[in-house]
């Protein structure tokens, strides 16, 4: 899974860089380059035995988790969740999958449409 989580954070970033430069049509500015650039010192990933948990790096806090089991007794190994907490995921529904696809935000997963 070590694979996908760093896939994961690459479209975190790509999508940082789409939303900052209008998808492509102006420069990036130099605080977002340096918000790129600070990116990879500022991401953690933790793992835990039920999820693991994205936090910092864009923004502040907990981006979401990734359900790290495969006996999770809602999910299954891979969901993207949304975070409730600085501790704990929602448990409505998976936003993707790191496996399967997702559509996420430099922001965090996206909301439930």
């Amino acid at each position: 899974m070590q694979t996908q989580i760093q896939n994961l954070l690459a479209d975190i970033k790509t999508d940082y860089i789409n939303w900052s430069t209008s998808n492509g049509t102006k420069e990036i500015s130099s605080y977002a380059q340096d918000v790129l650039n600070a990116f990879d010192d500022n991401v953690e990933v933790k793992h835990g035995k039920k999820y693991i948990k994205i936090l910092g790096g864009i923004s502040s806090g907990v981006w979401g988790f990734i359900v790290a089991t495969d006996d999770h007794p809602k999910f299954k190994k891979g969901d993207i969740l949304k975070a409730a907490s600085y501790n704990a995921p929602t448990t409505n529904k998976a936003r993707g999958n790191v496996f399967d696809g997702y559509k996420i935000q430099w922001t965090g997963p996206n909301y439930l449409n």
